[in-house]
């Protein structure tokens, strides 16, 4: 008898697979919304692991404290303006209603209070393109149009960090470190590379599933590999071709 599949193993939750989140500093997030125009003080740089961008820890002059993705070019000491009446200023927290059209800006609310959840990355950025009443349109770092509301609050600037694709990890060591503060199993080894033991897609002098890669919802556990009740699979018909 096999061992059981990667998903089964993970399912069990063992420290393997288990997220480390002892290791992180915490949310980065903004605070309460408000509709005041008050400061804060950047107080410390923080490393968070797995995480490819410096958070900034923020005291505000109302006793508030919270973590935010740190903008290229903040320092320890710095003064930000946080509301709508902020100066566009690399580091400041604005309502995309009151960012002028053309601005860099990062970290954007999908809905207005939730903390930030786009192009948070070291080195991705947004672009305010316009308006329309209430809402705000924006160009994201997919290159994807969006409709924002104006009451979504983002930082002016890009985030700090950029260039890290660009250092080669060396050894596969590194590659382990990196995603194992994600969370994330590696090395991942094919199904079509292990024994028919261990995957129902192992086995034989190939390196190819040699049956159908879609399975239905109600297969059993040992069976549900590949495209799960997929509804069609290949290239369309009429698609382009890749050259």
């Amino acid at each position: 008898m096999g061992k059981s599949l990667r998903q089964q193993r993970a399912g069990k939750g063992t420290s393997t697979f288990r997220s480390p989140g002892h290791i992180h500093s915490g949310p980065a997030m903004y605070p309460a919304l408000s509709s005041e125009t008050y400061r804060g003080k950047v107080v410390e740089l923080v490393h968070d692991p797995g995480r490819y961008v410096p958070l900034a820890r923020v005291v505000t002059e109302r006793g508030e404290e919270f973590l935010m993705p740190a903008a290229e070019g903040i320092y320890v000491g710095q003064t930000i303006t946080i509301g709508p009446q902020a100066r566009v200023e690399a580091g400041n927290i604005m309502p995309l209603g009151s960012v002028p059209e053309g601005t860099m800006v990062f970290n954007l609310e999908l809905r207005p209070g939730d903390g930030g959840k786009l192009a948070r990355q070291g080195g991705s950025y947004a672009v305010v393109l316009g308006k329309a009443g209430d809402n705000v349109i924006v160009l994201l770092p997919s290159g994807k149009e969006k409709m924002l509301s104006a009451n979504c609050r983002a930082t002016i600037g890009m985030p700090a960090g950029a260039g890290r694709v660009e250092k080669p990890l060396i050894k596969a060591g590194n590659a382990y470190y990196k995603w194992k503060v994600k969370a994330r199993k590696w090395p991942r080894v094919r199904g079509v590379a292990m024994i028919a033991a261990n995957h129902p897609f192992g086995g034989g002098r190939h390196k190819r599933r040699s049956k159908p890669s879609t399975v239905s919802r109600g297969a059993p556990p040992g069976r549900k590999v590949g495209h799960i009740a997929a509804r069609r699979t290949g290239r369309k018909r009429g698609a382009p071709q890749r050259t």
